[in-house]
């Protein structure tokens, strides 16, 4: 674990009250009352660390640290790049980004700032250089946060500027090296696109390009990189002085860079969870999202990650922000743990008393107390934490099912035209996901670059896009004993979004060949029987025909492709390959996924069906060769997570006999759960 304790804390912003030391002695004595032990420093300072050009004022900052540390509080410490300084918007405007319709940006917001301008880099090495020298050997900082939610907060985080329009051209030309390729990759003879002169070669634009999908995702694929590119000069910056890791905080499902390629500029993944809870009445939906991310941070580098944001209640940002209904909060912040996080951190320790943040939900708020609800449900949490440490330490959640979410994909799936133009690649990964949520399986979230060995199980919905290699790389894993699942819209491309001719490139493996697509309105939705049961087939449903030797599950019972297979069940080598040509709904996915889950064997932690509401995961010990002796070293082994998303009690039935890790109470047979409640399990006899 970083720095030796489950963190908890958060984002802690004393610049902004640099003029009332009363607050700032109080701060301190408050975050011991609510059980902090970590928190953020620096993330937005840059105008008070360097109120001018090259004149740094980092006492203040070292005082500040000093004192928490007194307190026994450790400090990760931000690169202030999030937000630029005024000074230097006014002298260097160059560094302020263009926009895709060739306006130059005013200052304001965060991330205003061009990720290719020489003077950016220069400015932000200098002083991320010069708070490494200050402080990246202080006993109490444990850890780099560079910048903040890159690319958040203005647009889509992209600068079309001209720097940044001959530095697309320059990637372009190291991915293609004539082009002829890159007129051949992007189909350029279409409508007379052909290009002759690398120059004249632009980032798409509402009022230029936007018909290439080719372009759009190579553009896409450069933005990503240079944003990587100075994560990464930031990392080396802050290296300077200091061997401490460095992360940087994502923002879930973020559309605009892939973090799995950011993610390798780290040493920590780390992101920032703000879920709609209490939209609905079911809750079920929110904590499948949640839990969703949190399965993608873990998997990225297949280790713990840090929760590094959450609200302690309320957020500011949406039409309408609930707060936290009693309970909540505890259990958003063991389901992080639950799925493999070391922290629970917060936006913010204090609520500002002016600017865009004001309301935003924070430990303290602007009236001062303690003897607030949200106070004492952090301190519930702050108190929680330090008594799983030890059973958890060196533990790692290791999935035996995997969900493909991939951005080049996503990119691709919701950037092509046809045949619909709705389709949203997330929300339909999710609702697959949601079946292994709603069954306690457990599944690492990775992309199409990922090692299979490990698993049994890959599901990969909406696969449209298959990357080099990756056909190959399904084949072998089917081969060796793996079952894939994938559906209607798949292998349709590669990855400039050039459709594969002739036959699908794992037609062997699936057993299927595919023909049309079908995109029918409402009125024209088909359906289908599965295991005796009727569901809907709709938006998308694909005339498929089965290949000798698959075996056909259900097929369509209407319209004029009436008996064309929807679900399909092949074998090739030890494994087996399940493909589903129509979208269905909830029921269905979750139907058909028991079957598949019970055909590999593959079962919750508990060994039990679940009530609805009810999920669970594992943590185990990191290295599979120590796991034998993990009860040994700890007393525990295995460490279970219960929890119940319900408004409501429930009981879990059929569990065995288990010892509740926290307070010794031993249950067999039977688990009660309390609303929003979340037990923490280990097996009786460890």
């Amino acid at each position: 674990m970083l720095g030796g304790h489950l963190l908890h804390g958060g984002d802690y912003n004393p610049e902004q009250w640099l003029d009332c030391p009363e607050i700032l002695e109080e701060d301190i004595r408050l975050m011991k009352e609510a059980g902090v032990n970590c928190v953020t420093l620096g993330v937005f300072s840059w105008a008070v660390l360097e109120p001018e050009e090259g004149v740094y004022d980092f006492d203040w900052l070292e005082e500040i640290i000093d004192n928490l540390g007194d307190a026994g509080i450790q400090v990760i410490l931000a690169t202030p790049s999030g937000a630029m300084p005024h000074w230097m918007t006014q002298k260097y405007p160059e560094v302020m980004q263009v926009r895709a319709d060739g306006r130059r940006n005013l200052p304001g917001k965060r991330h205003n700032f061009c990720y290719t301008s020489p003077v950016m880099q220069e400015k932000t090495r200098a002083v991320d250089e010069a708070l490494s020298r200050r402080f990246g050997r202080k006993e109490n900082v444990i850890l780099w946060h560079l910048s903040n939610e890159l690319a958040g907060n203005f647009g889509d985080g992209a600068c079309h500027c001209s720097l940044c329009q001959s530095a697309f051209r320059e990637w372009l030309k190291e991915k293609y090296g004539t082009l002829d390729a890159l007129n051949h990759a992007w189909w350029g003879r279409f409508w007379s696109h052909v290009y002759t002169d690398w120059e004249q070669i632009h980032s798409p634009a509402p009022h230029g390009e936007t018909t290439v999908t080719g372009l759009e995702l190579d553009w896409r694929r450069f933005v990503t990189d240079q944003i990587s590119d100075f994560c990464g000069m930031e990392r080396r910056a802050v290296a300077k002085h200091s061997d401490l890791p460095a992360t940087t905080n994502f923002m879930d499902t973020f559309k605009n860079i892939d973090y799995n390629r950011l993610q390798k500029e780290l040493d920590v993944v780390s992101w920032d969870n703000y879920p709609f809870w209490h939209k609905e009445k079911d809750e079920v939906p929110v904590a499948v999202q949640s839990a969703f991310n949190h399965s993608m941070m873990r998997a990225m580098k297949k280790k713990p990650f840090l929760l590094m944001e959450s609200a302690p209640s309320v957020i500011n940002w949406r039409n309408n922000n609930p707060v936290k209904r009693p309970g909540m909060h505890m259990l958003s912040s063991m389901q992080a743990v639950a799925h493999g996080s070391d922290s629970v951190q917060y936006f913010q320790w204090r609520k500002g008393r002016g600017s865009y943040e004001k309301f935003h939900g924070a430990v303290l708020d602007h009236k001062n107390r303690s003897d607030t609800r949200t106070f004492r449900e952090v301190a519930e949490v702050g108190k929680r934490l330090p008594g799983l440490e030890k059973i958890l330490d060196g533990t790692v959640n290791r999935p035996e099912a995997a969900v493909i979410f991939d951005w080049a994909n996503w990119w691709a799936v919701e950037d092509t035209t046809g045949p619909r133009l709705d389709l949203d690649y997330p929300k339909y990964v999710m609702e697959h996901y949601r079946a292994f949520w709603e069954q306690g399986i457990e599944a690492d979230i990775v992309d199409m670059d990922a090692d299979l060995s490990g698993y049994r199980l890959v599901s990969a919905p909406l696969n449209y896009m298959y990357k080099a290699g990756w056909p190959e790389k399904v084949r072998a894993f089917v081969e060796s004993g793996g079952t894939f699942v994938t559906t209607f819209f798949s292998g349709m491309a590669d990855e400039t979004d050039l459709c594969f001719t002739g036959q699908h490139p794992l037609e062997d493996v699936l057993g299927i060949v595919q023909e049309e697509i079908d995109a029918p309105s409402q009125e024209f939705e088909n359906q289908f029987a599965y295991n005796g049961t009727e569901y809907p087939a709709r938006r998308m449903c694909e005339i498929d025909h089965a290949k000798e030797g698959t075996e056909v599950l259900s097929s369509y019972e209407r319209d004029f492709y009436a008996g064309c297979p929807v679900v399909t069940h092949n074998t090739f080598g030890k494994g087996a390959a399940y493909y589903l040509a129509a979208e269905s709904d909830t029921e269905f996915l979750r139907a058909f996924y028991r079957d598949v889950f019970g055909s590999t064997g593959l079962k919750n932690a508990l060994g039990t069906e679940l009530p609805y509401g009810v999920t669970v995961t594992k943590r185990t010990c990191a290295d599979p060769a120590l796991a034998d002796g993990a009860a040994e070293k700890t007393g525990y082994g295995d460490v279970v997570f219960v929890m119940n998303f319900r408004n409501e009690p429930v009981c879990v039935d059929g569990i065995g006999k288990w010892t509740d890790a926290e307070n010794g109470a031993v249950c067999e047979g039977k688990l009660e759960l309390e609303a929003f409640q979340c037990a923490v399990l280990v097996e009786q006899d460890k």
